[in-house]
């Protein structure tokens, strides 16, 4: 299992509204190349989201399906992304004062990723995943500035 933590210099309710928000996906997933469709009661448990991940012209659609749902709380996704399986990707908001302490936990469920579970995979998605959080933490921020009166 690959685990990643980041501060967010806004509050949880600002985080989860680009969570719940299956379009924006595209601006901070690493690897997406395009959100090809959100189902209207995206983030609720069975919503899907799809997209096209990828490097350049090597790219596979992948479906993530929402599997618990607690808003401003808990996201968990199960992807899926052919021939490469599935994967469990967990989100957990934790106040943390007037911020939000984000924690990402991801973890391979099925096909061949079950078996490069390990170093150096999970290495790997541990930094792609703070590549994320970081752009998270970003746009958060910046939409959190741009919201509060100065």
């Amino acid at each position: 299992m690959a685990r990643n933590r980041r501060l967010i210099l806004s509050s949880p309710a600002e985080v989860w509204g680009l969570l719940s928000d299956g379009y924006r996906y595209g601006e901070w997933v690493t690897g997406t190349q395009r959100v090809l469709g959100a189902d209207p009661d995206w983030p609720e448990v069975g919503a899907a989201l799809k997209v096209r991940v990828g490097v350049g012209p090597l790219t596979l659609e992948d479906t993530s399906t929402v599997r618990i749902c607690e808003p401003q709380r808990r996201l968990e996704l199960e992807a899926k992304a052919d021939p490469f399986g599935a994967a469990r990707i967990a989100m957990r908001l934790i106040p943390w004062g007037e911020h939000t302490l984000f924690e990402l936990d991801w973890h391979p469920l099925r096909g061949p990723g079950t078996r490069m579970h390990g170093l150096p995979v999970d290495y790997l998605v541990k930094v792609r995943n703070g590549m994320m959080l970081t752009k998270l933490a970003e746009i958060a921020v910046r939409e959190h500035r741009n919201r509060t009166p100065a």
